[in-house]
């Protein structure tokens, strides 16, 4: 099938992440089967035009599809059909004077580095509590303490928690390989106490499975490597008290940017410790500082609101 051999394109050749290989294989399965009334084996690419692709979208929209997925399903449908037409299977492209969804201008949601600090600090308690005990609920607790600990200390996204393995993590160097989009591998320094709570957890880990898969994965739930939706649930339940709008893995990572470039670090190590491919993704951080201090002047300088005094 026409749509399989380009998910192995995008796979194998581009080494696109399995991520984003399977948001590309929903995007495209979901508009073939809105075309052919779910009915695969009539989908046609070479009888696709532009105003089938904006019906498809406009449908979504009267959904309540937002923006920024529609945006993303079209960028699919281009790249798809560019393939299409680069292996001589289509003459035309459909999607060449598709307009892509404009997306509002956002700050990054972040958690104030004071909510997360009272978290780790109250669950390292309660957690240490645990070890005495010996509690059941010692695995799951262990675990998602240092879920948390990891995205807001290394400030790394979901999907590379989720691939760092055992070998990855050098103990005697304190730092962890990151493998992040499109397989590209940076290397991040690990705090000694954030390397301690590692190692417990790994003593932990191996105490109860011990027939992991090879490399071991670094977190797993009842003997398999950790799925983003468990991730995603640890971390809302953790930020369920603070002040985030959105308790999510990616606000975490907002955090750590954030905090670092308020106590002072330069942008181009912000940059590399996020993986960013470009200084301009990661100067958005910059906004968010400034936002900071704008508030604060604000709420203080008698002046920002233009009173008579």
């Amino acid at each position: 099938m026409l749509i399989d051999s380009f998910l192995s394109y995008l796979r194998y050749e581009l080494n696109r992440s399995s991520l984003t290989v399977e948001a590309y294989c929903r995007d495209l399965k979901q508009f073939s089967g809105w075309l052919t009334c779910f009915n695969p084996s009539q989908f046609k690419p070479d009888d696709v035009s532009l105003a089938d692709i904006r019906a498809w979208l406009a449908s979504l929209a009267r959904e309540g599809v937002t923006p920024r997925s529609l945006r993303r399903k079209a960028q699919s449908l281009r790249a798809f059909f560019k393939y299409l037409l680069k292996t001589g299977v289509i003459t035309s492209n459909p999607t060449a004077d598709l307009t892509l969804p404009k997306l509002p201008k956002h700050l990054p949601d972040h958690v104030r580095p004071e909510e997360v600090e009272d978290i780790l600090n109250r669950e390292e308690i309660e957690t240490e509590s645990e070890l005495e005990t010996n509690s059941q609920n010692l695995e799951d607790e262990v675990r998602s303490y240092l879920i948390v600990e990891l995205l807001y200390s290394l400030g790394i996204r979901r999907a590379e928690l989720i691939s760092i393995s055992d070998p990855d993590i050098s103990e005697t160097a304190s730092e962890i390989k990151i493998t992040g989009k499109r397989s590209k591998q940076r290397i991040v320094p690990v705090p000694a106490l954030l390397m301690q709570h590692i190692k417990r957890w790994q003593n932990i880990r191996d105490s109860i499975w011990h027939d992991l898969e090879s490399p071991r994965p670094l977190l797993v739930v009842k003997g398999k490597r950790i799925t983003p939706s468990q991730v995603y649930y640890v971390v809302k339940k953790s930020l369920s008290e603070t002040s985030a709008r959105r308790k999510s893995p990616h606000a975490l990572r907002h955090s750590f940017a954030t905090a670092m470039l308020n106590e002072g670090a330069d942008l181009n190590s912000v940059k590399e410790f996020l993986g960013h491919a470009s200084l301009a993704t990661t100067q958005i951080y910059t906004h968010i500082s400034f936002a900071e201090m704008k508030k604060a002047y604000e709420g203080a300088h008698p002046r920002s609101k233009n009173k008579k005094i």
